[in-house]
């Protein structure tokens, strides 16, 4: 969620700011909604038939897109009330909690898309059952690790009364040195090491296609579930990106290793919260982009459309 502006001026700029992000949470909630519902379905659909460990994947990132959009109301209401909020101690709590939740479970589930990508392509082994029972165990593993990041929101997320006014943010114990390795941590651990683990194995796998040579209808299926992989990956990267640069030049500000003047808080006041739009609405650019870019998909929806009862 957006940070309140320092200074506070309830501005007409303000006042419109904030309307317009509640009515973006908003729309991002919806098509999210509607989006992870409909991958949820397909994917059911697909049951019957063979079952890639992709798709478990699919699943459980629509799981956790899912869960995420669930929370946006909340913030649309909290920041349409100038940042105040409302909901009590123990839905701050949560809210924040399953947002920050979010971010690492979607990135996590991101990079093991990647690395299963190239394993599938590049190794030899053809036990598609072990395969998919170790994928399982994988989502398991990344779910408790996406849990025990989160436990520093889970524990320091408190509502705090600021200016009078009832805030939900993290409250550390000894000043801002705290929430600066907080952020270092986050920007770390679900942005920093994921893309670089991500780089590596597309630059393996491009390498490998090169130097195999695969026949025409398998090669042809693989090169459309890597590409369609490949800009999945590429969508968060470019939609947490900014989010997570301003976060570090805020670090940097903390730790005085670059000064605060006027261009950090027109960044942080103006282009931090369309940011931090542009970072929620990947959670809805998932379903999309990688389901219905998918030929077999966009056929079951195709069929599902045409097969509906059209009105008498």
């Amino acid at each position: 969620p957006a940070a309140p502006p320092s200074g506070g001026g309830d501005t007409a700029a303000f006042q419109v700011r904030r309307i317009l992000i509640s009515v973006v949470y908003s729309i991002v909630c919806a098509v999210g909604l509607v989006g992870n519902l409909l991958v949820f379905f397909l994917m059911r659909l697909r049951q019957g038939r063979k079952r890639s460990t992709i798709n478990i994947f699919i699943i459980n990132l629509a799981v956790t897109d899912f869960q995420f959009v669930l929370t946006l109301p909340f913030w649309a209401v909290d920041t349409a009330l100038d940042f105040s909020w409302p909901f009590g101690d123990a839905m701050c709590k949560i809210i924040l909690s399953v947002t920050v939740m979010n971010m690492y479970a979607s990135v996590f589930f991101l990079t093991a898309m990647s690395v299963t990508r190239y394993l599938s392509v590049a190794s030899a082994l053809k036990k598609k059952s072990c395969r998919s029972r170790c994928v399982k165990w994988v989502c398991a593993v990344l779910w408790v690790a996406a849990t025990v990041a989160t436990a520093p929101t889970a524990f320091f997320s408190t509502v705090t009364v600021v200016a009078g006014e009832k805030l939900c943010l993290l409250k550390f114990p000894e000043g801002y040195d705290w929430l600066a390795i907080y952020h270092i941590q986050k920007i770390l651990v679900a942005f920093i090491i994921p893309m670089l683990v991500v780089s590596v194995n597309y630059l393996l796998l491009l390498r490998f296609l090169r130097l195999k040579s695969m026949s025409g209808s398998n090669s042809r299926r693989r090169s459309r579930v890597t590409k369609s992989v490949a800009i999945v990956v590429l969508s968060f990267f470019f939609c947490w990106m900014p989010n997570q640069a301003i976060t570090f030049w805020g670090v940097l500000v903390k730790f005085n290793a670059v000064n605060w003047d006027k261009s950090y808080y027109m960044v942080h006041t103006y282009v931090f919260p369309v940011t931090v739009c542009l970072a929620h609405a990947n959670s809805c650019l998932n379903p999309v982009l990688y389901c219905l870019m998918r030929p077999e998909i966009r056929k079951m929806l195709s069929g599902l459309l045409w097969r509906a009862p059209a009105p008498s």
